[in-house]
């Protein structure tokens, strides 16, 4: 006899320190269909202390991913293109039962964020040497500015296009060494978790990206005044959102960049791509050399 079964529905966590935990505060949120109104899942709505112990995991894995030779860090970036690759379909369905949008037009998101993420795994090696610097100086000496990793940075995604925009902030501030703490979308946030699983099977050592799910105006003041974090990008496009950030990141003094974009086509383009983007989480060093005896 044929018996009936129910299908196992996935269930969506957090991803903290290359874990899955659930929020500590028992809480979760519901997504539903775009079109059809189905329930689809319920997933975290993460809480302050989720976010500290985001933060400790990204400090954590600080130390480690930056001393990672520039080479290395952009073949871990390119071995986590192939995995998304693999799982590209369910990355596809997950954003199209969200938004609504073609199953084709979401593979064109899918698609796109993979080339994102390569391109990004490109720039490991290149960044230091475009944009650093030998200077002249009226003495004896090489000088030379070069940069580093800021350290822990959050960023806010924005709602569309919620899986392309997402990997690229990730990509864009991880490829120099710096360690994040991610919110993601509040409209289609399912993708991310999933590129959490994704992720933690990649090399992509465990608290170098930290997801979370939730709603931003609750998350953004505690990131925003943590002092561990030491850079925010904010690429929401809300400016109750950015001005919570500027106003909580006064204490000590962490940047805070916009990197919304005017519509969400330009995510897809050269915008987006943009490599000044990457010193808006680093830091210049200058250091001295003297010449002769």
């Amino acid at each position: 006899m044929t018996q009936a079964r129910l299908k196992v529905l996935k269930t969506y966590k957090l991803y903290i320190g290359g874990k899955f935990p659930r929020t500590e505060s028992g809480r979760t949120m519901t997504a539903q269909h775009a079109t059809t109104g189905e329930h689809l899942a319920h997933y975290c709505h993460a809480s302050r202390k989720d976010l500290r112990d985001a933060v400790v995991a990204a400090k954590s894995a600080l130390p480690g991913w930056s001393a990672t030779t520039s080479y290395l860090k952009g073949q871990i970036l390119y071995r986590a293109a192939e995995i998304i690759e693999g799982r590209a379909a369910g990355f596809s369905a997950e954003i199209a039962d969200l938004t609504g949008v073609s199953t084709a037009s979401a593979g064109v998101e899918v698609a796109a964020a993979i080339d994102r993420l390569v391109y990004f795994a490109g720039w490991t090696d290149k960044y230091a040497q475009v944009f650093s610097s030998v200077n002249p100086v009226a003495s004896s000496h090489f000088n030379f500015t070069f940069p580093e990793p800021t350290g822990v940075v959050g960023i806010f995604a924005p709602d569309t296009p919620s899986f392309l925009a997402l990997v690229s902030l990730i990509a864009q501030v991880i490829l120099t060494g710096n360690t994040s703490v991610v919110i993601a979308s509040e409209t289609a946030p399912l993708p991310a978790i999933s590129l959490g699983e994704a992720l933690a099977t990649s090399d992509i050592p465990g608290g170098v990206v930290n997801l979370l799910t939730g709603k931003r105006a609750e998350l953004a003041p505690w990131l925003a005044g943590h002092m561990e974090v030491n850079a925010i990008i904010n690429a929401s496009g809300d400016p109750k959102i950015h001005a919570i950030l500027q106003t909580g990141s006064g204490d000590n003094l962490k940047r805070v960049h916009s990197h919304a974009l005017a519509s969400p086509d330009d995510w897809f383009g050269d915008a987006a791509r943009d490599p000044y983007r990457i010193l808006h989480t680093v830091e210049h060093k200058t250091a001295w050399h003297p010449i002769g005896v």
